[in-house]
């Protein structure tokens, strides 16, 4: 019994050495393949090169040296300072990262720095005109729109772009009539369908609710 088993152990270690070399060469040869396809994957280029990135945050230029996997989120947080914006799920689901580019609200986290070098990035540093919160920030305030405040900054960019959507007349899923020309009833069914991108852990809903209800009538067209 004992020279069977180390028999059959004896083949079994054959087997598995077979494979490994197998392995190994198929290996080799679809790495080879791979370099000449694909010239700039050699390992010249296994470390990315960073590149001169030139980033408007909040009215003012701002110049880094980063590589181009960079995302947004981590340009502004990493590399600036502006840890306000912050990170939450890093793959766009809850909203915690949203900034806004141009007006118009976006998923930092899935944005790579490099592509909004020609752009205005406004992030909840600079929403507030010196010691004068934003109506947005100060209708948070009112309505306890947040309780641990993590969410708060990406809440609060979002509800920032979302009244300017209402007021240019963008509809959205719930929205009765969208051949409606003008601006749109802001409802509650409105302002939770929304601001549905941005993820509350606390709960903090009903007041998120109240507070966009009020910055609208502060917030002009």
């Amino acid at each position: 019994m004992k020279l069977r088993f180390k028999r059959r152990r004896f083949g079994q270690l054959i087997v598995i050495s077979i494979a490994m070399v197998f392995v190994s060469n198929h290996t080799r040869k679809t790495v080879a393949q791979t370099r000449k396809n694909f010239p700039m994957m050699t390992t010249q280029y296994s470390v990315l090169e960073s590149f001169k990135v030139r980033l408007r945050v909040n009215g003012k230029e701002r110049t880094l040296q980063i590589e181009p996997r960079v995302t947004l989120l981590d340009a502004l947080r990493e590399h600036l300072g502006l840890t306000g914006t912050k990170k939450g799920c890093d793959h766009g689901q809850c909203g915690a990262c949203t900034v806004l580019v141009d007006g118009r609200r976006i998923n930092s986290c899935l944005a790579l720095a490099i592509v909004y070098q020609d752009v205005e990035i406004s992030t909840i540093e600079g929403l507030a005109r010196g010691d004068t919160l934003h109506p947005v920030q100060t209708a948070f305030i009112n309505h306890d729109g947040f309780q641990c405040g993590y969410c708060t900054p990406g809440q609060i960019c979002s509800a920032v772009a979302m009244i300017a959507e209402v007021q240019a007349g963008t509809a959205s899923a719930v929205t009765p009539d969208v051949r409606k020309q003008g601006q749109i009833e802001l409802s509650d069914a409105e302002i939770r369908e929304r601001m549905s991108g941005n993820i509350c852990r606390c709960g903090a809903y009903p007041g998120i609710v109240a507070a966009v209800k009020e910055a609208t009538q502060t917030i002009k067209a």
